[in-house]
């Protein structure tokens, strides 16, 4: 399995715009992120969860040319906004892109993209989507390799994180149940937000998110979802514990 880091900031990327905060204007490439997302690849898949503002742009820097499907983990522009772009692989694989969510989440895009969902009267130029519902204790397939839901909370949102084998994928989380920790035991590689020092409402900070780690005891656990208030890419490495790392756009694993 190879996971390509899309991008790793908050809602507004960094820099951000306008901003004279000093990680805006840093001139290491790690200090700069495009919003959350990343791409999954094993035996033949092709699968990315979630596709942002920055979807398009993900996409050619990454050189991704197959999309099997997306795993979205919840509604918010920042993960989702993106989705129209979706049309050049569409028109190259002839068959409409299986898109997982929560049902509500469904809903929210259908709404927001209903030239995508329509099937009748429909746009030529509009790409097409196969809605597959997620939920939650239930398994689901893509080919014969289960993806295990992972029920969170973004404040009063609900999210799903995703686990796919050994590895485990979990953005804008605030709170989790025990019976949902339980899901994540012996991962290889964890991937969690942490989105600065200072408490949010809706988000771990960087301790929150060390703490979970603790708790989940993967082999090694990468940081995403960071906002530039968390500080620059290198100092905040040297503080973290050694198994686990800052991820940056583009950063390539293999599990």
């Amino acid at each position: 399995m190879k996971i390509y880091f899309l991008g790793t900031g908050t809602s507004q990327g960094i820099p951000v715009i306008g901003s004279h905060h000093s990680v805006c204007q840093s001139e290491d490439s790690k200090d700069k992120r495009l919003r959350v997302s990343v791409w999954i690849t094993w035996d033949k898949h092709s699968i990315v969860v979630d596709c942002g503002p920055d979807f398009r742009q993900q996409m050619l820097n990454s050189g991704c040319t197959q999309l099997d499907g997306i795993l979205f983990t919840h509604e918010h522009a920042d993960h989702t906004a993106g989705l129209d772009d979706i049309r050049p692989f569409f028109f190259k694989q002839g068959l409409p892109i299986p898109v997982y969510g929560h049902q509500r989440v469904l809903q929210n895009l259908s709404k927001r993209f209903d030239y995508i969902f329509e099937n009748d009267n429909k746009y030529p130029g509009a790409p097409s989507v196969h809605p597959i519902e997620i939920i939650n204790d239930q398994n689901f397939m893509i080919g014969t390799t289960p993806v295990i839901p992972i029920n969170v909370h973004h404040g009063h949102v609900q999210v799903f994180g995703f686990r796919i084998q050994d590895f485990a994928y979990l953005t804008d989380v605030k709170t989790i149940e025990n019976t949902e920790v339980q899901k994540l035991k012996g991962l290889k590689v964890l991937v969690v937000n942490a989105l600065r020092e200072e408490s949010h409402h809706s988000h771990f900070n960087l301790q929150e998110a060390l703490d979970f780690i603790n708790l989940v005891q993967p082999e090694t656990a990468y940081l995403t979802h960071i906002s530039h208030l968390l500080g620059f890419h290198e100092e905040v490495q040297q503080r973290l514990p050694k198994n686990v790392y800052l991820a940056y756009d583009n950063l390539k694993i293999t599990i």
